[in-house]
């Protein structure tokens, strides 16, 4: 007999991690070496994130967590070109981020799922696809496809309006993905959800990641979530944001309800919530902040940017 988490007798379990790695040993997809941001000048200059090296390759599903204000979607802006680092260097497939965004080489999803309304649900998935000047052809056998994967196939002519947030998410996951990018990059997308919607989805994300291979840099304030979804998780320090800790995550790559009910996980949640107590600020310096007072936002027109609408 199995407890939940556990293969049965003889099972061969690969770890997400391991597996991971078999596909993208050698190939980085970022590559991150001193990185560095300060917005301001002078006096009232602010220090969002100090030297920070990181290496993601091919295949691997990378959360990134910390203290609020700490700079995680900062960072996350920085890879996708929406900000210039302020000292280092960031590489997307070997090329600088500039030219990787004008590539298409990344998708980009937020917590909100800015989606036009007046457009179908199978239009705005194809959104992208018709600016690039695909066909409109390929551009409805694209959305079909899409759809499917997300399990959102007898919705194509319906209005986002007419989805509930999960399911208008799934949409947002859809168009990101409709260019085939290498890299996608999601910066809270479930942070506005209920807690059951949010396991859900979860859930939904790891089956497409599976699917797809694509490469993931995922931004949480949640633990579970990021323990439950990563291949490795990106512990960062209260601002001025470094990486203090990198817990790789060994759970089985095949992951579901059972998972979170597992000794494993509960292990690896205990591990990165102690990671993340031990840079706990003493000061009051880089403390937890509102979202009035974040260094960086991202505006509509860096969403619209990073999708590759504009």
């Amino acid at each position: 007999m199995t407890t939940p988490g556990q293969a049965a007798p003889g099972a061969t379990v690969t770890s997400a991690s391991a597996a991971s790695a078999a596909r993208g040993a050698g190939t980085p997809v970022v590559e991150a070496v001193g990185v560095g941001k300060v917005f301001g000048e002078g006096a009232g200059s602010v220090t969002a994130l100090e030297a920070v090296d990181l290496t993601i390759r091919r295949g691997e599903f990378v959360s990134l967590i910390g203290p609020s204000g700490c700079g995680k979607s900062t960072f996350l802006r920085i890879i996708g070109d929406l900000t210039a680092p302020t000292s280092g260097t960031i590489s997307i497939n070997g090329k600088p981020a500039a030219r990787a965004r004008l590539d298409r080489d990344y998708g980009m999803v937020f917590q909100a799922p800015v989606l036009m309304d007046w457009r179908t649900v199978a239009k705005n998935i194809e959104l992208p696809l018709e600016i690039m000047g695909y066909s409109a052809d390929d551009r409805r056998r694209r959305s079909q496809e899409l759809l499917e994967l997300v399990e959102l196939g007898q919705f194509a002519d319906r209005h986002p309006w007419q989805l509930s947030g999960g399911m208008q998410q799934r949409v947002a996951i859809a168009r990101a993905l409709s260019f085939d990018p290498k890299l996608l990059l999601m910066d809270e997308p479930f942070g506005a959800l209920d807690e059951m919607t949010r396991e859900r989805m979860n859930a939904e994300l790891m089956r497409i990641w599976r699917r797809t291979g694509t490469t993931i840099v995922f931004v949480t304030h949640s633990i579970p979530e990021a323990v439950f979804l990563s291949t490795r998780v990106v512990v960062m320090s209260a601002r001025p944001g470094r990486i203090s800790q990198v817990v790789d995550i060994d759970l089985p790559a095949e992951r579901s309800v059972e998972t979170r009910e597992s000794e494993a996980y509960f292990r690896l949640v205990t591990r990165v919530r102690e990671a993340l107590r031990r840079d706990e600020p003493t000061d009051g310096t880089g403390g937890p902040r509102g979202p009035d007072d974040e260094v960086a936002s991202t505006t509509d027109a860096e969403r619209v940017r990073a999708e590759g609408l504009a």
